[in-house]
């Protein structure tokens, strides 16, 4: 069975969202999304993605509490900075944060993480220096930036995931 469907959840995800998607439910639209279900499932198949390790589950629930509340402070602070203006010394720029992430999921949730938070987004991540390039909209101090990003989120991807 695992040969025919080899990720059943995937397969039943994408026959429901195609089910949700259609303006009526008829046979021939129920036969068209599970094979298309099936053929996405068996493409998931020969990708063969591996399966993170996730070392210490815990920290997850941290890592999700820290990024809730740091995603409805920048909200507040990037709707301040649209009404309000920017205040002296505030600007937007680049800056290049130097990571100890190598695992790739752990790099991917970084790039979730800073990409979802209002006023930052991941731009490039260099492989060879393992470094990546964030653009940020109140930019006042690099240095606090950057030791957000690697001891609040880099730190605990680390715990995680290596």
């Amino acid at each position: 069975m695992r040969h025919i469907l080899p990720h059943p959840l995937l397969a039943l995800a994408l026959l429901a969202m195609w089910l949700l998607l259609q303006q009526s439910i008829a046979p021939g639209q129920i036969l068209l999304g599970a094979g298309i279900a099936l053929a996405a499932s068996r493409a998931m198949a020969a990708l063969q993605p591996e399966r993170p390790k996730i070392r210490h589950i815990g920290k997850i629930i941290k890592l999700i509490g820290l990024v809730t509340v740091d995603i409805a402070r920048s909200n507040i602070a990037v709707t301040r900075i649209i009404f309000e203006g920017r205040q002296r010394g505030q600007t937007d720029g680049f800056l290049t944060v130097p990571l100890l992430l190598t695992d790739r999921f752990a790099l991917a949730i970084l790039a979730c993480i800073v990409t979802a938070t209002p006023g930052s987004a991941w731009l490039e991540y260099d492989a060879r220096n393992n470094t990546v390039l964030i653009h940020v909209l109140d930019l006042v101090d690099e240095a606090t930036w950057i030791d957000t990003l690697k001891n609040r989120y880099e730190a605990l991807l680390l715990e995680i995931f290596q």
